[in-house]
């Protein structure tokens, strides 16, 4: 909620970038840890602890610790639910709620420092806000209760879809003193519209294509592929990313909008390209390259219960000419099975690799190679894991 335009960026799947960009690409010369639990006798609570610090340890390094407890009242519904917070860094301790009545589609959420050992600035006495959300509209705004300067709103966001079409908006003052300058300033204004295809489920192949301009400073597109094979049983997930070029003569751009001159220094103007490959359900394979750092990561999961996840990444920093190496551990003990076999009698969107395999014949039968339950939506017989995002936008 602190990060300009948030909503904004969801609108162009910024969350499924994100992911995409981010997880298991552990930050050099350092070490993650994390512990998932969720215990079977009371599946409405979860609880996450995580620990990381650099690998050479020196007496000014610090080793952060956090642990999250987590409590929502309807397993399927991860709308409403409350969770505390609690770190060894600030702030030490953090309550976050979310009430949410699905039906009518309102719903109200706040966070709520609890311990911090100095209040500067006004959202550290808390942050409050309400939304409604539907298929098609999402429309809310956050306010800080305790504030002496009045700030109304914190933010505010309208986001909207028309099929395969999303567009928002969100309004966050930071420039202007007055309430009419904070308005006209589009400084302080955001806005994106995204193109998208596709279900949102990992077995369904979908890409994105999107257009960001934040705070009338930096103008941003990307795009998203996500493509899945099956073979016998087993997916080959391939997904790729492409964002932040800025040159007028490339399709992809990242400009900041707000330079008298333009600029060709590289930390104004920058690309990133990022894919993932996952070969099958214990190993993947993600890299990506830009002008400033490159980095690969390997990851490695286990089913067993409780199952972990090894992972180790290697990063080239071009600016100091440094590669340095990450680690991650994750274990996590879970309530049911994350990982399930495909239905022999499921077939994919996307036709297989059998017919490359030569002499080699495989007995298919007469089920068709183009069309499944995806086409139809319907998911009820899959793992969570593997169902769309929730539809409420």
């Amino acid at each position: 909620m602190q990060n300009a335009g948030i909503i904004v960026q969801l609108v162009v799947r910024k969350l499924a970038l994100r992911c995409l960009f981010h997880d298991y690409f552990e930050e050099a010369k350092h070490f993650s840890t994390r512990i998932m639990l969720k215990p079977i006798d009371d599946p409405h609570v979860d609880l996450i602890a995580t620990v990381a610090g650099p690998l050479n340890h020196k007496p000014e390094d610090k080793i952060i610790g956090n642990a999250q407890f987590r409590w929502q009242s309807d397993v399927q519904d991860p709308h409403t639910f409350i969770d505390l917070f609690v770190s060894s860094t600030e702030p030490i301790l953090m309550m976050r709620s979310c009430a949410y009545h699905i039906k009518s589609g309102f719903g109200v959420f706040g966070i709520f420092p609890v311990l911090l050992r100095q209040r500067l600035f006004s959202e550290d006495y808390g942050v409050m806000g309400f939304r409604y959300g539907s298929p098609n509209l999402s429309v809310g705004a956050t306010v800080i209760p305790f504030s002496h300067k009045h700030e109304l709103p914190k933010n505010a966001w309208l986001v909207s879809k028309i099929g395969r079409l999303t567009a928002g908006v969100q309004y966050e003052p930071q420039f202007g003193s007055k309430d009419g300058a904070r308005y006209k300033n589009l400084a302080n204004w955001s806005c994106a519209i995204g193109y998208g295809l596709g279900s949102g489920s990992p077995l369904s192949p979908s890409f994105n294509f999107g257009l960001e301009l934040a705070k009338n400073s930096e103008f941003i597109a990307s795009f998203y592929q996500h493509v899945v094979v099956q073979r016998r049983g087993l997916l080959s997930v391939c997904r790729a990313r492409i964002e932040d070029i800025a040159d007028k003569n490339q399709f992809l751009q990242y400009h900041r909008v707000d330079d008298n001159e333009s600029s060709n220094n590289i930390q104004d103007s920058t690309f990133q390209v990022a894919a993932s490959w996952q070969a099958n359900k214990n190993f993947l394979l993600k890299g990506k390259v830009g002008p400033l750092s490159s980095s690969i990561a390997l990851a490695f999961k286990s089913w067993w219960k409780p199952s972990f996840t090894f992972s180790i990444s290697a990063i080239r920093d071009r600016i100091k000419g440094e590669t340095a190496v990450g680690f991650g551990f994750n274990v996590e003990n879970i309530r049911e099975a994350s990982y399930q076999r495909a239905d022999p009698n499921y077939v994919m969107l996307t036709p297989n690799k059998e017919h490359l395999a030569e002499g080699i014949h495989w007995k298919i039968g007469k089920r068709p190679v183009l069309q499944s339950d995806v086409k139809s939506g319907n998911f009820e017989g899959m793992p969570k894991e593997l169902r769309p995002l929730d539809r409420i936008l």
